[in-house]
């Protein structure tokens, strides 16, 4: 069992921010995010939020070659070095809000030659198609999940005060939305989604893909490790890795869509309270994460790589400096 945020810090912010200058409730879902920062910091007024550090975990994924997706998987690898080249639209967003931003190869079906070492550094494979075999081993989730573990601890060490988690990889929704309808109980027709903007003939055929996995796993997907096995990934696997230890450790996640939301539901099933460390960036184009957590924007973005979670940066930072900077109605003068 994870340990929760603060409930004394949370009430102290709502005491604080009920009696800053302003009506009750004026500044509507700004003071729900500062209160969660306070209860995560154990502090009030919350300290600012200058050190956030930005994690994509990249991926490929069997699924990707059975038409599930408008882009072909070698784009995966054509991404990663769009990333380390700068020009990505996640980097755009980091270098805008300070974030330091690294991506890192878990299961990329590609050599990736020329690409510094540490970016491959954790790589395990590229996951099977869902619909006829598992993704991987169990022994293979199990790995992934440390080194999930372990990139967290290095950003938590590096003096992050809030983390942003985000996913490369064609196809990814897929297995995404599968582990969404496996983790809750639910239909593939109530989490299939676009991705990167399927026709109608292609989301019906991905439709019955997942469908298909889901029946083809059963009862398996009970258990939590077995249903990453099943219908996961290494890239997936890992981000669990990667709540687990950043909720262990006490630092607030700022997910993006629906591949961490997965990520997060079963991260949640592994080790209660992981979901209390985690706040939804935004709401994607995906009828998957209409399941989870309240996001702090609503723009209907789906491109993922964290870029719905770093946009929501400025909200967050906003939110705790209102709560620091913003006069208190008992400290203002009274009108002469």
């Amino acid at each position: 069992m994870i340990s929760a945020p603060s409930r004394s810090a949370y009430d102290a912010a709502l005491t604080r921010l009920a009696g800053l200058a302003k009506p009750i409730g004026a500044l509507g879902r700004l003071e729900e995010a500062a209160a969660w920062i306070c209860s995560c910091q154990d502090a009030c007024p919350p300290r600012p939020l200058d050190r956030i550090r930005a994690v994509v975990l990249a991926g490929d994924h069997g699924v990707s070659r059975r038409g599930v997706s408008a882009y072909p998987r070698e784009v995966t690898a054509a991404m990663v070095r769009a990333f380390l080249a700068g020009v990505a639209g996640a980097n755009v967003l980091a270098r805008q809000h300070g974030v330091e931003l690294r991506v890192l190869d878990l299961g990329v079906d590609d050599d990736l030659d020329g690409v510094p070492a540490e970016v491959s550094a954790y790589h395990i494979r590229s996951s099977g198609s869902i619909d006829r075999e598992d993704a991987q081993t169990a022994s293979e989730v199990r790995r992934a999940i440390r080194m999930g573990e372990r990139i967290a601890r290095e950003e938590i060490a590096a003096g992050a005060d809030l983390l942003i988690l985000g996913d490369l990889g064609i196809g990814n929704t897929t297995p995404a939305a599968t582990l969404v309808a496996a983790t809750f109980g639910v239909a593939a027709d109530q989490v299939v989604g676009r991705g990167t903007g399927i026709d109608d003939q292609a989301l019906a055929y991905k439709t019955w893909l997942i469908d298909a996995a889901l029946r083809r796993t059963g009862n398996r997907v009970a258990d939590p490790l077995d249903r990453l096995a099943a219908l996961g990934s290494a890239d997936l696997a890992a981000g669990v890795g990667f709540l687990l230890a950043a909720a262990r450790a006490g630092v607030p996640v700022l997910l993006d869509g629906i591949v961490t939301l997965a990520e997060a539901g079963i991260a949640e099933d592994l080790q209660p309270g992981v979901i209390a460390w985690c706040a939804a960036g935004h709401r994607s184009s995906e009828p998957a994460q209409q399941l989870g957590l309240m996001p702090l924007l609503d723009l209907g973005l789906r491109l993922g790589e964290g870029s719905g979670a770093l946009a929501a940066v400025p909200l967050l930072r906003s939110a705790v400096l209102l709560l620091r900077e913003m006069a208190l109605l008992a400290d203002l003068a009274a009108p002469g």
